[in-house]
């Protein structure tokens, strides 16, 4: 592991260049993001989101359990020869030493040390009620074991923080007692301490008060070199907001996940805090000059992107400042006021945090609208209002019956090329049909009711391409993928692009649930290249026949954006 010399975002100085004070960026996806129910990494899960961090400018990349957890064990080996950060310090995670024994003999403490990680991050308990019921210790053991674990790892080298586990709800039961916590592991050499909101439940108001009573009594005790971190979670949805707030109060460290991983609803959106005190405060949360934090800063969308696929999480649409929909816009109100200046509805500029603002075409929509989401889909309507017009009542009517554009640029495209009379026509369909043939699963003589069959789906499509007429049969898992498979191999002779189109997401909804199997279906389909995505809708009266729509609309926006020529 190649590390700089000093600690990197040191929590009381500024970046080179920068006239900003620094708060260090404290990344825990690791390891409290895993906790979240169905994200889990591998080591080279983990080795690769700590290479992302490492580019993004965070300070600390908290990685695991060593010594607890075999895979973070593997992790912190590898990391030794395979994990080459630039700006980062990677931080083994651990606990105090038990009670009654001492923090040298602890084969948890020596697997910390072991680790080789320059950083060990430990909790220690700082509400007395969890001291004496959790730990069935007493407090003044409880301080022994976090002094005795802080002395030994620094000892061994380590730049050593404490987590100040359910600080904020111990101050209820005892005022003082979390202090006397944070006291015991700054006098013993802790750089840092770290309040933690365990439960998430502290206002930020609450938070900010009690941090600005740690640093203090921190100061009061000669403790001036250790800095206050601040650990919250977003059970009350105020994780961000109560770290912001402790870092008015005198945090100088923040913790977080990217996405806003973590146990329960989550822990404070790391990439909302960071974009946050980078554009609207006067603190810097990345290393660098003001261009160098700029360029840095321009990376948070491709990785809040690039860690959800790699734990296999999306990220939401709605994530503030990276979210696919952060700055889209779909009011006719707000798409006028957007044409004459796109900063009246936008807090920031998008570009600045790696993202772009986007139009979403509704019933809502007016002929702004329409205007503006042809040009992000790089169509000049010329400001030709005739033709605004039509397609802004064609959008209502459709929607009316519906359709959903909003959700499905890659149909909103051909709706506008139709009405413009510039529709690449790359095929036309002369029929189709799909069928499901079930029969008794081996050694049952009738079809049980149980559901235990096997069946077969098949599709024939009969169309024109290229001048020449297809009638292709089709096979695959269900009917809709008997459907896709037939369309391609239709068109793949003529079209060989179709074979690099890949089908991503598929959306079923009943839109009037009490007409029963007699419902209106909407289907949302979303098909990539591999470098784009984009998305249709189909309406019909039953699945297969929404699910048609949607497919060959996808296929056609796929040869219209691959810039393919009909032949």
């Amino acid at each position: 592991m190649a590390h700089t010399s000093s600690r990197p975002n040191e929590p009381t100085s500024s970046p080179a260049g920068s006239t900003r004070p620094a708060v260090a960026v404290y990344d825990t996806t690791l390891r409290d993001g895993a906790q979240q129910q169905s994200v889990s990494f591998t080591v080279d899960d983990k080795l690769a989101v700590a290479r992302l961090l490492d580019e993004l400018g965070v300070a600390y990349i908290e990685a695991g359990w060593p010594g607890a957890i075999p895979k973070d064990t593997e992790l912190f080996e590898r990391a030794r020869t395979e994990l080459d950060l630039q700006v980062a310090r990677l931080v083994a995670f651990g606990s105090t030493c038990r009670a009654g024994a001492p923090a040298a003999e602890d084969a948890q403490v020596r697997g910390l040390i072991d680790s080789g990680a320059p950083v060990v991050t430990v909790v220690a308990k700082s509400d007395p009620v969890h001291v004496e019921r959790a730990l069935r210790t007493t407090r003044e053991e409880n301080l022994r074991m976090v002094r005795d674990t802080v002395e030994v790892l620094t000892a061994a080298g380590r730049e050593v923080m404490v987590d100040l586990e359910h600080y904020f709800g111990g101050l209820a039961h005892d005022p003082g007692y979390g202090v006397d916590v944070a006291l015991e592991a700054a006098r013993a050499g802790a750089t840092a301490v770290i309040p933690c909101d365990t439960n998430g439940g502290t206002l930020p108001g609450g938070i900010a008060d009690a941090v600005r009573s740690l640093r203090a009594a921190l100061d009061e005790a000669g403790c001036e070199a250790c800095a206050i971190g601040i650990h919250t979670h977003d059970d009350s949805g105020l994780a961000v907001a109560g770290a912001l707030a402790a870092v008015d109060a005198g945090a100088r460290q923040v913790q977080g996940c990217v996405n806003g991983f973590g146990e329960r609803t989550g822990n404070a959106n790391l990439l909302t805090l960071v974009a946050n005190l980078e554009t609207k405060t006067g603190w810097t949360a990345l290393p660098g000059d003001d261009d160098g934090r700029a360029r840095r800063l321009a990376e948070l969308s491709r990785v809040s992107r690039r860690v959800g696929e790699i734990a296999n999480r999306a990220p939401s649409g709605r994530e503030p400042y990276v979210g696919a929909k952060a700055f889209a816009h779909k009011a006719g109100l707000h798409a006028s006021a957007i044409k004459v200046d796109p900063d009246l509805y936008q807090h920031i500029d998008p570009a600045r945090v790696g993202n772009t603002m986007s139009m979403l075409v509704s019933e809502m929509a007016g002929r702004a609208s329409i205007e503006l989401k042809a040009r992000e889909l790089g169509i000049d309507t010329d400001g030709d209002s005739e033709l605004l017009g039509r397609v802004t009542t064609a959008v209502k009517e459709h929607e009316a019956r519906g359709y959903a554009y909003d959700a499905a640029d890659g149909s909103f495209e051909l709706l506008l090329r139709q009405a413009r009379g510039d529709l690449p026509e790359y095929f036309r369909v002369e029929s189709w049909r799909a069928s499901v043939a079930a029969r008794p699963a081996p050694g049952e003589e009738l079809l049980p009711i149980d559901g235990a069959t096997e069946s077969e789906s098949e599709a024939t499509v009969r169309m024109w391409v290229g001048g020449r007429r297809h009638a292709v049969l089709g096979e695959g898992n269900g009917p809709v993928n008997a459907l896709d498979h037939a369309l391609c191999d239709a068109l793949a002779e003529t079209y060989p692009e179709i074979r690099g189109f890949e089908l991503t997401d598929f959306k079923v909804r009943i839109l009037d649930s009490e007409r029963g199997t007699q419902a209106i279906v909407r289907v949302l389909v979303d098909i990539t290249d591999g470098e784009r995505t984009w998305s249709t809708v189909g309406v019909g009266t039953d699945i297969i026949e929404a699910s048609w729509e949607a497919l060959t609309d996808g296929h056609v926006v796929g040869l219209i954006r691959a810039g393919v020529e009909p032949r």
